[in-house]
Parts: C-alpha cells; sequence; structure tokens
C-alpha cells in the first residue's frame, strides 16, 4: 500500500486536499468517484526509502527478469487488466529495484497520457532498442500481447544461451585461477621452507632440483619486476584496444582463436538470426533492424559488416546479397535468408537458422570442455610431478647414500 495526495471537486465546485492510501492511484480515483468527488489530481507521496530508491543508478535486468515481465504482462493484458494496473501488479514482485522503480514510474508517466512504448523509452538503460522498437510496433499495429510474447520468448532463449556460453568458459577460468593460487601458496609457504632443509642438509643439491631452486630464485627476486611487467602490458593492451587499428587487430585476433573464436562467431550468427526474426515479426522495419543488430556487439569486425549490410540494403540489394557482400556471413546463412526473401518467410527461416546455429555452438561447446578437461589435468598433472620430483630428490638422495 502507498500514500496517495489528492485533489478533488465535489458536484457544488468545492476544492476538496487529502491524502489516501492504495495499492495505485487508480484505487484512489475509484475511492474518490464512489464518495461523490471529482479527482482532478492524485499524486503518489515518496517516503524517504523511495527517495533512496530513485538514487539507485539504472542498469540493463537480466534476459530472465526481461522474460518473466513479458510473459506477466502479455497474459494480464489479454485478460483485459488495465495496463498501468498491470504493470504496478509485476513491480511489486520484483526484487530488482532498479527495475522495480523505472516500472513503477512508467506506470505513473502512462497514467499522465503517455504511451508504453513513450515510458520504456525514458529508460533507456534499462530497455534497449530492440526492446522499444519492438514494442513500439506492437502498438502500432494492435498486437501488443502477441509481440510480448514473442519478446518474452525471444529473452527465455536469449537466457538460456547465456548460459551455454558461461559454462564454457567457467571451467578454464576456475581452474587457471586454481592453478595461480596453488602457485602462489607454493611460492610463499611451501619451497622457502625446503630450501631451509636443504641448507641444514649441507649436501650437494641434485642438478634437477639446484636448477628448480635456480629458477625459483630468479622469480623470488624479480617478483616485483614481473608483477610491474604483467600490469604494464596489461595497461599497453587496453591503451592498444581503445585505438580504432589496434581494436580491430584484436577483434580479427578474436574470431581467429581456435574454438574460442569460432564459439564466439557462432554465437553472434545465433544471436542475430534470432533477434531479426523476432524484429521482423514484431514489424520492425528491416533497416531499423540492421540498427538494432550493430549494439548487440562489441567486436569492430561484426559491427562493421552489420553496417556495411545496411549501406548494401539502402543501395537497393536484398537482404541477402547485402549480408553476402560483406564477406562474414557464413554462405548457409545467406543462402537461408535468400529462400526466406524468395517464399515471404523469412521469420521463421531465421527462426530455423538461429536453432541450427545454437546446435553447432553446444557441440562446439562440447569439444572444447572434452579437450580443456585432459588438457588441463596433464598439464596440473605435469607441474606437481616436477614440484615434487624437484623438493622429495634430494631426501631420496640423502637415504640412498645412508644405506649404501
Amino acid at each position: 500500500m502507498n500514500n496517495f495526495a489528492y485533489r478533488a471537486r465535489s458536484l457544488a465546485g468545492d476544492e476538496t486536499i487529502g491524502y489516501r492510501r492504495g495499492s495505485s492511484g487508480e484505487e484512489v480515483y475509484a475511492w474518490l468517484q464512489d464518495h461523490g468527488l471529482i479527482p482532478v489530481e492524485v499524486v503518489p507521496i515518496i517516503s524517504s526509502s523511495q527517495t533512496k530508491e530513485r538514487t539507485v543508478s539504472y542498469k540493463e535486468p537480466k534476459y530472465a527478469e526481461l522474460a518473466a515481465f513479458c510473459w506477466q504482462l502479455a497474459t494480464m493484458l489479454e485478460g483485459g487488466v488495465l495496463i498501468t494496473t498491470a504493470i504496478e501488479t509485476i513491480a511489486e514482485d520484483i526484487q530488482n529495484p532498479p527495475f522495480r522503480h523505472a516500472l513503477l514510474s512508467i506506470g505513473e508517466l502512462i497514467k499522465k497520457g503517455e504511451s508504453f512504448s513513450n515510458g520504456i523509452s525514458q529508460f533507456p538503460k534499462v530497455f534497449n532498442s530492440l526492446f522499444c522498437a519492438t514494442i513500439l510496433a506492437g502498438e502500432t499495429s494492435g498486437s501488443l500481447p502477441e509481440v510480448l510474447r514473442r519478446l518474452g520468448d525471444y529473452y527465455t532463449r536469449r537466457d538460456k544461451f547465456a548460459k551455454k556460453i558461461q559454462t564454457a568458459l567457467a571451467y578454464p577460468i576456475f581452474v587457471i585461477s586454481f592453478v595461480f593460487v596453488i602457485l602462489i601458496i607454493m611460492m610463499v609457504l611451501i619451497i622457502p621452507r625446503f630450501r631451509l632443509i636443504f641448507s641444514q642438509m649441507g649436501n650437494t643439491l641434485p642438478a634437477f632440483t639446484q636448477a628448480f631452486m635456480n629458477v625459483y630464485d630468479v622469480v623470488a627476486s624479480n617478483s616485483l619486476v614481473i608483477v610491474v611487467t604483467l600490469i604494464s602490458f596489461v595497461v599497453l593492451f587496453l591503451v592498444y584496444n581503445k585505438t580504432h587499428e589496434g581494436h580491430m587487430k584484436l577483434c580479427k585476433l578474436a574470431l581467429r582463436l581456435p574454438l574460442f573464436g569460432r564459439i564466439a562467431s557462432q554465437a553472434f550468427i545465433a544471436t542475430f538470426c534470432r533477434t531479426m526474426a523476432t524484429l521482423l515479426s514484431a514489424g520492425v522495419s528491416i533497416i531499423e533492424s540492421f540498427d538494432i543488430l550493430s549494439e548487440m556487439t562489441n567486436n569492430a569486425v561484426i559491427k562493421d559488416a552489420v553496417a556495411h549490410s545496411k549501406e548494401n540494403l539502402i543501395e537497393g540489394s536484398g537482404v541477402s546479397l547485402a549480408m553476402m557482400k560483406t564477406g562474414f556471413f557464413p554462405n548457409m546463412v545467406t543462402r537461408m535468408v535468400q529462400v526466406g526473401e524468395t517464399s515471404g518467410t523469412l521469420p521463421v527461416v531465421l527462426e530455423r537458422a538461429s536453432d541450427y546455429y545454437e546446435t553447432k555452438m553446444d557441440t562446439t561447446i562440447t569439444t572444447l570442455l572434452n579437450l580443456l578437461g585432459p588438457a588441463v589435468i596433464v598439464i596440473v598433472g605435469v607441474g606437481v610431478l616436477v614440484v615434487v620430483v624437484a623438493l622429495y630428490l634430494p631426501i631420496f638422495s640423502m637415504s640412498d647414500v645412508t644405506f649404501t
């Protein structure tokens, strides 16, 4: 329940000002009318906690949150619920404060006469251009619930898609982090103690152990230099990435990486096809669709391919030919797009192309994980073996001398 300040007039024309608790402004409007008053203005009273909530910076919600919002709003609109009531009801159950505040603000804007599409466009950090363009198309065509369901299905698929990518990256990141922590522990705690034991033994160390300790001494004595060098390398990398030429070269390199580059390109192709299918089905123009698609990647090579496709479209090329001229899109995609153009079923064909490339990406991720698992085990095993042999070889040698 919220507090509302209201201003109303009686049938005789007398003005009345007061306060009323209610779940929504519409409830207060109804209460005033039931009491023979003509509502002039109903304004929510913002508490200190709500004022703090306004200071929360907006950010794009998770795909799962957007999917749930779209499904719920579509269902309520189809059930005849007013859009303002539906948005306020959905907002009450949202745990994400910036998202909840944005929805409540949109509800207030709609009450003041703004359209839903204009309302969401006021929050570009919460609702991206794809969402805004699709909603505008749905409002224009009078099929908002249907468009919301399409968006709900789209964001559900994007959520599953993002989790697949996270799964592919989680394993190598975890293993590398684990090995790094183990190395730090060994260099700080374990190896210095063995060095003390070796010095007390007074014997000549085996060649393998001596070489290992020499490497350790070099790393330990130059640890600060190594850290500064690594930080400098990262800084130079970031600076180089900010230049146009450097960013282009690094983006090309990222796409050429074994397996990882293939996953990145397949992921974009799948997203490209799915997003364009959603936009075209909602009634968004093909030119505007390419504008939106260019914002869905940070890779400059892919951005250029989408931008050139749009330029080719403006010059009069068909969609398939415009994509083919860039040299980035696979032949299979351009051929399927050509079939969709010819038959007038481009959104359907794009959906099937997206399904195909998502399946290909799943296969690539499975191959990557199958290769990484044994490779990491072998690398870690060899590293552990080198350390164990180097540290225990002097002890074994001393035992041999004693028994002899």
